[in-house]
């Protein structure tokens, strides 16, 4: 299919054609933040559900379009995947700098605890999670996701379908099963240990760091699922797969911020 179409254009590169998706998209972020605000200040959440609506939809439409250009119009040529691994690479790196932030507040407020905390850190009064509790057991399952992803990326080199399909429902079990056990320890912080966000530094650090590395592993099993079934479609082949790529490139960068997570923040 590639071939066809770089001969058909004289050249290997992909000029997309108009798409209504990123106007769409624009709205849709206006009535997001632009909701929130409402939402946060007013208490008026109809703005933010369209906004929330309307962005869900845009995704998953632009992203439909996609497929479409990579799989069955072969616009995806490989001088194309390169710059479509630029741009993973930029997005995760953003990603990073995201985590960097909220890594710097909590160095910030840890090694530097101020009178307000009697100079202690934990704060006093602060009940924290033994780490080798839940804690090594969701890092034990990531760790583990990120072999089984590995395992199926091998599979699908070697055009092997069953190990292939085996490696993805494998990781995207794991992930599930990672959420489930962090949902079970906000609600022992809550109830055994009273531990929520408005407890000063400590709670609005911890939370914020792994309430957004769950989020983000919550967007990477549902990139999962979906490579999953474009995998029982036979969207992919040993050399045209650059979509499980990106997605097996997100889930390391979450392992990855797992492990930070649970020797900075649960351990030290």
């Amino acid at each position: 299919m590639a071939d066809a179409h770089t001969a058909a254009h004289k050249h290997p590169y992909h000029l997309v054609d108009p798409s209504p998706w990123p106007i769409v998209g624009a709205i849709a972020a206006a009535f997001l933040t632009g909701g929130l605000v409402l939402y946060m200040h007013y208490a008026i959440w109809w703005v933010l559900a369209i906004g929330g609506v309307l962005t869900l939809a845009t995704m998953a439409l632009w992203w439909r379009d996609v497929v479409k250009e990579a799989t069955f119009q072969g616009h995806h040529t490989p001088v194309v995947q390169i710059g479509l691994r630029y741009g993973m690479a930029l997005f995760i790196a953003s990603e990073v700098m995201f985590f960097v932030a909220w890594f710097w507040a909590y160095f910030n407020a840890s090694l530097f605890p101020t009178e307000a905390i009697e100079h202690k850190w934990p704060p006093p009064g602060v009940h924290v999670f033994d780490p080798w509790e839940l804690p090594f057991l969701n890092t034990l399952i990531l760790l583990m996701s990120g072999v089984t992803v590995t395992w199926a990326h091998w599979a699908l080199k070697k055009n092997n379908r069953p190990q292939l399909i085996a490696g993805l429902i494998a990781t995207v079990a794991l992930g599930i099963l990672f959420l489930s056990l962090q949902a079970y320890e906000y609600v022992h912080a809550y109830h055994e240990l009273n531990l929520t966000l408005g407890m000063g530094a400590y709670g609005a650090t911890f939370f914020m760091l792994t309430g957004f590395h769950g989020f983000h592993v919550t967007v990477g099993t549902i990139m999962l699922i979906v490579i999953l079934g474009r995998c029982l479609a036979g969207h992919f082949t040993a050399e045209h797969h650059f979509a499980f790529e990106g997605v097996s490139w997100y889930w390391h960068f979450v392992d990855v911020v797992w492990l930070l997570l649970f020797v900075l923040v649960y351990w030290l």
